[in-house]
């Protein structure tokens, strides 16, 4: 059983380790992007998804942990926990089928919602680079404190997810940050906020149904938290109470900066 935050974070660290060795171990295999199963939320389970949900649950196991479990693929598992771990495998993983090195695995533990996480881990499956946090404890990459930068809007950086589903509003903001970036992976998107790479990250789509899950979301709103920014819906309204289950779904838009998303109101285009 787990005893403190310091003995979860090695668990989920340890966690991490497994599925990028998975994914390292697949590399171009040919079956690794056949789909296998309909996720929990009704979305193509890959088998590249399917292996490192096995290999967490394997790590779980071994580690001798009773949490819960709630996937992306397979849903929600009782494993006899009184907390919860929040799981999206392979986060960005039509980067990973496509071999575009952006994608994470994101494990999060906490009870009810996105404010009863406690502990988040993010791995970056590719660089190998490691972000963390444990409430009121800070931001950490690969062990350096990391916090999010000010904003100034002559030097606005956000990451908007853009295509043929994005809303309006999403292409307001692009079209008023100074650049725009977008890697198709939300928590590496976010730990870019969150360390100070880039001012904001915004998500949101039509119909209802392609946008954002806890899993997506849960490791890296605590980590951005801690480093100082803030995590809302497209209006900015809170997500603190958003649950952690598998139908849920949000828009999102993080923030560095509190000015920011003030101003962007403000302005008329959020």
């Amino acid at each position: 059983m787990t005893g403190s935050p310091q003995r979860d974070l090695e668990v989920l660290f340890r966690v991490s380790l497994a599925v990028q060795q998975v994914v390292r171990d697949t590399g171009n295999t040919p079956h690794r992007g056949d789909v296998v199963a309909m996720g929990a939320d009704g979305s193509p389970t890959e088998e590249l998804d399917r292996l490192a949900e096995a290999e967490i649950l394997r790590v779980l196991d071994q580690e001798g942990v009773k949490w819960d479990l709630l996937s992306e693929e397979i849903g929600q598992v009782a494993r006899g926990g009184d907390r919860t771990l929040v799981v999206d495998p392979i986060d960005g993983s039509t980067n990973a089928l496509r071999n575009l090195p952006f994608a994470t695995v994101s494990l999060a533990l906490g009870t009810k919602d996105l404010a009863g996480i406690e502990t988040g881990l993010v791995r970056d499956l590719y660089r190998g680079t490691t972000y963390w946090a444990i409430r009121h404890g800070g931001a950490f990459c690969d062990g350096r404190p990391i916090r999010t930068r000010p904003w100034n809007a002559r030097s606005l950086l956000c990451f908007v997810n853009l295509g043929s589903h994005a809303t309006e509003r999403a292409v307001r903001l692009a079209e008023k940050a100074r650049r725009v970036r977008s890697l198709g992976c939300a928590s590496f998107e976010m730990l870019m906020v969150a360390q100070g790479s880039a001012d904001a990250y915004f998500f949101e789509n039509r119909p209802e149904v392609r946008n954002l899950r806890a899993t997506d979301i849960a490791a890296a709103y605590r980590i951005l938290a801690e480093a100082g920014g803030g995590v809302g819906d497209a209006a900015a309204g809170s997500l603190d109470r958003f649950p952690l289950t598998a139908e849920g779904r949000t828009s999102v838009f993080a923030w560095g900066d509190p000015a920011f998303p003030k101003a962007a109101a403000a302005e008329g285009y959020l």
